[in-house]
């Protein structure tokens, strides 16, 4: 809020915001009409919680959850889907005073995500996830004494009992998670092998299309054998791969973090012949531009899921997705290698046992043939 009153030859303003200004701002003009434009402009940026430069003491101290949001963007290296998801909360909850972010607040911002925004349990870990990592960045600088969203209890996005009443009063519903646990037989691995190789179904005068043929069959089995994501296999580089040490070096990932993917023999014989026609500073594959927009890469990504859809389909292989090859090789970390979950989640990338496990769905077969 604000004040004005008339001096002899001026005009008075002094502001105050409690929690965001360390103390009140005087200003003096001249001409009313000049001052009131310009400290209604100021109120406007201090509601957004905006502390123009001029009147900070620290201008590299952010007061609010949308300045930490700004000045973790602006100095740290984070992955595009935390950047489309920190625009998202910036516009929610930009406005709230770091000093108000402790215990029960994370719990209210969890409970309204859920009661009165309705979003699904992954959608609020995501966003959770997002805002975790900039609040500990602020702890790691001293902005902040802790990061209470840490503290959350497991389970904290699932609906509760309590949640599913405040939503059948408004006539909603509680959600679920949706976690896919498509697992690839061997028959369908078979027979997708066969249809890559360009075998001829019965029922078909000819047999599938398919350029840049050996490729595709390469991030196939690349898929099956690193669990790599579709993006960070067609985006490599030969320079990103060292035979020599059996490993392949992610500068830049979906959680925005660097990993080393340690190669299996099978994937070494496979990427052997390809890398021995190749120079140094090529990429890999061929479908990718360079260009390290999200439009471009959301193009390729789109181009190789179809290409690899009609490859499924033709191989009557139904209800399979080119990620699922990721949820399949992580599994097969488990069933067939004593890899420990740790290093199973630094080959995998993912950042948390809840995430892991989601993609270790064991066979019950496997586990039958473990008890005595």
């Amino acid at each position: 809020m604000s004040t004005k009153r008339r001096r002899a030859s001026s005009w008075e303003y002094v502001v105050k915001r409690k929690g965001l200004l360390s103390r009140p701002i005087s200003l003096t003009f001249t001409d009313e009409k000049e001052g009131d434009s310009y400290v209604a402009r100021l109120e406007c940026l201090l509601d957004a919680g905006v502390v123009p430069a001029e009147f900070q003491e620290n201008a590299d101290k952010p007061a609010t959850v949308g300045a930490g949001i700004h000045l973790y963007i602006q100095r740290v290296s984070i992955s595009e889907s935390d950047k489309l998801v920190l625009d998202v909360i910036y516009e929610r909850i930009g406005k709230v005073l770091l000093s108000q972010v402790d215990y029960p607040w994370a719990e209210k911002y969890v409970k309204e995500s859920k009661q009165i925004r309705n979003l699904s349990p992954s959608t609020i870990r995501h966003h959770v996830g997002a805002l975790a990592r900039m609040l500990d960045w602020l702890c790691r600088r001293g902005d902040l004494i802790a990061n209470p969203l840490r503290l959350l209890p497991k389970g904290y996005a699932t609906y509760t009992v309590a949640d599913g009443a405040v939503l059948r009063a408004l006539d909603r519903k509680s959600k679920v998670d949706q976690e896919r646990d498509r697992r690839l037989t061997q028959a369908e691995e078979d027979a997708i092998r066969q249809a890559m190789a360009g075998h001829k179904r019965d029922d078909r005068e000819r047999s599938l299309a398919m350029k840049d043929r050996e490729l595709l069959v390469l991030l196939f089995d690349l898929a099956l054998e690193t669990a790599m994501r579709l993006r960070e296999m067609f985006t490599l580089s030969v320079a990103q791969v060292d035979l020599s040490q059996r490993t392949i070096f992610l500068d830049k990932t979906k959680n925005g973090d660097k990993r080393q993917i340690p190669l299996s023999s099978v994937a070494i014989a496979k990427l052997q012949p390809v890398l021995e026609r190749m120079k140094a500073n090529e990429r890999l594959f061929p479908w990718w531009d360079g260009v390290p927009t999200q439009e471009s890469l959301r193009k390729t990504t789109s181009k190789l899921s179809r290409q690899f859809s009609r490859i499924f389909d033709y191989s009557k292989v139904v209800g399979l997705n080119f990620h699922d090859l990721r949820h399949e090789a992580t599994s097969r970390f488990f069933e067939r290698t004593s890899l420990s979950d740790l290093e199973i989640a630094k080959i995998t990338g993912h950042r948390s046992p809840r995430m892991l496990m989601r993609y270790a769905n064991l066979r019950g077969t496997t586990l039958a043939g473990k008890l005595w």
